[in-house]
């Protein structure tokens, strides 16, 4: 009895340990929307979007949160990620739709404001866009981020110089 209680306190100890050890490993973030530093969003979303990473690496293996501002009158064409994209609206807002092309007229279509939350699990395909105003996204889930465009004449990193 005396050597599970032993097991027992030591699992403990070590659980407790890892736990801070785990908890040690990721800086502690505290920011407001003034202190974004704001930058040009990757090559695989269209032209004219700017992205601010608040924690993580979304190039690389697990967790992320970004923030992402999209200009008024800016589409995403339908693609799929092969993880969950979680996102919460900040500013503005985004219109999401599903389906294999950017349909806006679509009846599904759902425009999210400011607290609206939307979940595009892994493999579906979808699309968003905003209307007359800048939005503000926050996006996180686990990386890499990686986009598969339906059309593959969609994907802003396949386009000509002048074309998008």
């Amino acid at each position: 009895m005396k050597t599970i209680a032993s097991v027992i306190t030591a699992v403990a100890i070590l659980g407790g340990g890892t736990s801070f050890v785990l908890a040690q490993a990721h800086a502690h973030v505290l920011q407001t929307p003034a202190e974004a530093t704001w930058g040009p969003a990757p090559p695989v979303l269209p032209a004219g979007a700017q992205i601010a990473v608040l924690s993580g690496n979304p190039t690389a293996a697990g967790p992320y949160s970004i923030r992402l501002k999209f200009p008024a009158n800016y589409a995403i064409p339908a693609h799929s990620h092969p993880t969950d994209e979680n996102v919460v609206i900040v500013s503005g807002a985004l219109t999401f739709g599903i389906g294999d092309k950017l349909n806006k007229t679509a009846a599904g279509n759902k425009a999210l404001s400011p607290g609206g939350y939307a979940l595009m699990p892994a493999n579906m395909n979808h699309f968003a866009y905003t209307t007359s105003a800048e939005t503000t996204i926050v996006l996180y889930g686990q990386g890499p981020v990686e986009f598969k465009y339906v059309n593959p004449a969609d994907d802003p990193r396949h386009a000509k110089a002048g074309t998008k």
